[in-house]
């Protein structure tokens, strides 16, 4: 269909090949249904819809057909769609997935107690007893919502293996997870591979240091580089912590974040994570500031006088990682401006020799249109034999996934020499 061969996979390939079935129930948050479903099929997911009486009153049954690019099942026929969509069939037409959202009180009490009278009842039933991963993101008023009997049936359902996702509460209403908090949960339920067993840390932003109570030194780094690598090792099933500077793009739904603002609070916030756990990765995208002022003034300086301001270098954060954890694979990240390419991957090399890591992602943001706020970034991402792969300019979720792709890549070659 059209309007789905046009974003089919524009955002990802994390969901493709799999098909989720998506079921909606008579809530006002079924006005989120087709961003859902939309979204889904962006990340490269098949999307069957079921719709209940009730959510025909909130969403049209062509509107869903649309966005999904395939046939709403409203009703249960002869055809068995309970089964074919639901049931024990083969591989190759098996959902990995159900996705119930908005699920009303009214149907999560239905589906604990095992009543089975409207499409999406039944067809959940059924993937509960098939054991395909069901999601299930409430949607009404918050008095119902903390109802005894209902807070009985979803610890019930949770014991089943049910995801629920939280709503949130606002204005005195329990209102369904936004779309990228339930995208995110299930691409993640339906993840397998190396990411799921790994432990990534990620710096991410600028940091600012005070020059007098009002001003700052800082870059124009918007942090977008560093939460496009978080959220797709988050989305590829890791388990990620960003350390992000106040950078405008630094926040990723569901990943444990560390806010800091100085390049000391981010050396001191990275030095705490390393000596807590063990990580796999480090992305070092952040842009912290080298310098800061010898005594930043307490006030405000004179905007009417010429000012002499003496700075300091601060410690690299790159160089104390490997010190801390020789085993986490490092991969630093370097600007310059104004470079021919020969002179961006000669300083790159250097740069990734002196700090000990395991690979550099080199850019020059000499071109407004790349690098620092931009959407767009072209790199370079080279290792420690020197070998030099070009990524070409793309948005820098795409750049994320190519740089997650060859990091992961160099450390199974590392390992490899080290057994």
């Amino acid at each position: 269909m059209e309007s789905v061969d046009s974003i089919l996979g524009t955002r990802g390939d994390h969901l493709s090949g799999k098909r989720i079935v998506h079921c909606i129930t008579g809530s006002v948050a079924a006005m989120h249904a087709p961003g859902l479903a939309r979204e889904l099929i962006r990340y490269g997911a098949s999307v069957k819809v079921v719709m209940t009486p009730s959510a025909l009153r909130f969403v049209g049954a062509d509107l869903m057909h649309w966005a999904s690019g395939n046939p709403v099942v409203t009703e249960l026929t002869g055809a068995s769609e309970h089964i074919s969509l639901a049931g024990l069939v083969p591989p190759d037409r098996r959902s990995s997935a159900i996705v119930v959202a908005p699920v009303t009180a009214n149907t999560v009490s239905k589906i604990a107690s095992g009543i089975d009278d409207t499409s999406v009842t039944t067809v959940v039933s059924v993937a509960i007893g098939s054991g395909i991963p069901i999601f299930l993101a409430p949607g009404m008023h918050e008095p119902m919502y903390r109802h005894p009997i209902l807070r009985e049936h979803l610890e019930r359902l949770k014991a089943l293996g049910v995801t629920i996702l939280s709503p949130l509460m606002i204005e005195g209403k329990a209102k369904m997870a936004g779309v990228e908090a339930i995208l995110r949960s299930v691409v993640r339920g339906v993840q397998s591979g190396e990411w799921m067993e790994k432990r990534v840390l990620v710096t991410s932003g600028p940091t600012f240091e005070p020059l007098d109570s009002v001003r700052m030194l800082t870059n124009p780094s918007s942090g977008k580089m560093g939460s496009s690598l978080a959220r797709e090792a988050d989305l590829r099933g890791a388990d990620v912590t960003l350390v992000s500077g106040p950078g405008s793009h630094c926040e990723v739904v569901g990943i444990r974040t560390i806010k800091v603002r100085t390049t000391r609070d981010m050396y001191q916030a990275v030095e705490a994570e390393l000596s807590r756990v063990r990580y796999d990765f480090l992305f070092a995208a952040a842009a912290p500031a080298d310098f800061t002022p010898d005594v930043p003034k307490n006030g405000k300086y004179d905007s009417r006088s010429a000012v002499s301001i003496a700075l300091r270098p601060l410690p690299k954060i790159i160089d104390m990682v490997k010190e801390i954890s020789p085993a986490t694979f490092l991969v630093a990240f370097k600007a310059e401006h104004g470079l021919s390419e020969p002179e961006l991957r000669s300083r790159a090399s250097e740069r990734l020799s002196e700090c000990d890591g395991d690979l550099i992602v080199a850019n020059d943001v000499a071109d407004s249109g790349k690098g620092f706020g931009a959407d767009v970034n072209e790199v370079w991402v080279l290792d420690r034999k020197g070998q030099a792969v070009h990524l070409p300019a793309a948005k820098k979720e795409a750049l994320s996934r190519r740089i997650l792709d060859i990091a992961l890549e160099r450390s199974r070659s590392l390992s490899a020499i080290q057994r």
